[in-house]
């Protein structure tokens, strides 16, 4: 019996390496190598002949003409709007999420309402029919002219798509299919990409607008090769707690639309609905004001939402003091710590500081700095903020509070839902009064923190 050669390959930069190391040669990743068996040559399985082929023609690219994507709705609104409008004719959807959170629910939904005008088709490589019918029947659905199959091997899948010819389907999931090509086992870097690349041709060639389910790690990246990323369209990932009823959809990659788009969605007895006013989901209801909080205005892709930033600060009883945020980035927080002790002369080093933003959401954009750093001085001189008050701005390492970008837009959601008094940058400062609402601009952390105590 003929001994099988392995390789090990890098499931972030597809690198080949003949033995296994804990960094990978090629993109000098950790921990990323994993092992696969080398394939036997071939031909080109994406030839149609051997010897010269001839290549797409040359044209000018002033001689292409340019027209918008058609798109079409899945009958989700916030759905809808992660995906930039809708869904494109020939375009490939990647998205994941942890066990549990909603994808195949959120999928099956979809498709239901598509199947009603459209012809859709929903592949299963981890339920059985019986399994998908039963979901659906427990949410409700109207699924009458969905169609179904359970099939994991990629050859019989093409087959049906090239019979049936829908104009949707979804894959659930790209991890459970195999490639008689390839003799590796389902899930193994080889076959996702693999099973990607063939099924991205198919799209592109007939048409046909394919969702690829994904699996992810325990860091939350995406499960296989990250070349799977690169060959998609469009990568969304559900985002929030599993033992909460609200999820979070956000976009991180679109070709077809913006990126960091988010939907909001709580899940219920009959499956995900859409939130209309996301706001008020990371907004804490307190009877009165309460010391340590500060709600911001963020911008997630065209949408602004206010969240509410929460810190706690208490004395430490450990040499090194803690300092934990969930929802926003940790080394930030120690950088904004040195700032208001430098610039501002509010020390914490001997302090505990906790941060937390109300809901589950994860901030990323700086903009969240000078809410975070009114919160920790809310906290640690244990009086609450004015009462209606909103505050954003980006605050450098010399003491000065930046822009953020689409001031005016939130400004107008922060009076739109009911708030008096909004702390800015002042190059953020409207040209226009806006109605309900007093807007003080500021330039310094120091000057912030003085117009907080003069308003008290």
């Amino acid at each position: 019996m003929v001994k099988q050669k392995i390789q090990y390959s890098c499931t972030e930069c597809g690198g080949v390496s003949n033995k296994w190391a804990g960094q990978c040669p090629s993109c000098q990743s950790w921990n990323t190598l994993v092992e696969s068996l080398i394939e036997p040559a071939g031909g080109n399985r994406f030839s149609a002949q051997k010897g010269l082929v001839q290549g797409a023609p040359v044209v000018r690219l002033a001689d292409i003409e340019a027209s918008d994507v058609p798109r079409f709705g899945t009958g989700i609104d916030e759905f809808d709007r992660v995906l930039g409008g809708g869904l494109v004719a020939g375009g490939v959807v990647l998205i994941g999420g942890d066990p549990g959170i909603g994808k195949s629910t959120l999928l099956l939904q979809a498709l239901a309402n598509l199947s009603r005008a459209k012809r859709a088709l929903y592949v299963s490589g981890e339920e059985s029919g019986s399994q998908v019918a039963l979901r659906a029947r427990r949410l409700v659905i109207d699924a009458e002219n969905l169609q179904l199959q359970a099939e994991i091997q990629l050859e019989k899948i093409l087959n049906t798509l090239a019979e049936q010819k829908p104009e949707v389907a979804v894959i659930d999931s790209i991890q459970t299919l195999y490639s008689d090509a390839l003799t590796s086992a389902p899930g193994s870097v080889a076959q996702v990409r693999e099973c990607a690349a063939q099924l991205t041709r198919v799209a592109k060639q007939s048409g046909i607008t394919i969702i690829l389910v994904g699996h992810v790690t325990k860091e939350g990246a995406l499960a296989g090769p990250r070349v799977l990323e690169h060959i998609v369209d469009t990568v969304l990932y559900f985002e929030g707690d599993t033992h909460s009823s609200f999820r979070l959809v956000r976009a991180f990659k679109n070709r077809f639309g913006a990126v960091n788009e988010l939907g909001v969605f709580a899940m219920t007895e009959r499956g995900l609905k859409g939130v209309s006013n996301p706001s008020a989901l990371f907004l804490s209801q307190h009877d009165g004001t309460v010391p340590g909080s500060c709600v911001m205005v963020t911008q997630e892709g065209t949408r602004p939402l206010l969240v509410e930033i929460q810190a706690l600060v208490d004395a430490s009883h450990v040499p090194n003091a803690r300092r934990l945020s969930v929802g926003l980035e940790q080394n930030r927080l120690a950088m904004l710590l040195a700032v208001l002790h430098r610039h501002a002369g509010v020390a914490a080093y001997d302090q505990d500081v906790f941060i937390n933003a109300v809901g589950g959401v994860k901030i990323t954009e700086p903009a969240a700095d000078l809410a975070v750093l009114l919160a920790i001085q809310s906290s640690m001189r244990n009086k609450p903020l004015p009462r209606g008050l909103v505050a954003f701005g980006e605050v450098g390492l010399a003491g000065e509070i930046r822009p953020a970008p689409r001031g005016q837009e939130r400004l107008k959601e922060a009076a739109k839902l009911g708030f008096s008094m909004a702390l800015v940058p002042k190059a953020n400062l409207p040209k226009q009064t806006i109605e309900g609402l007093q807007v003080i601009g500021v330039e310094r952390i120091d000057e912030a923190m003085n117009r907080v105590r003069e308003i008290h």
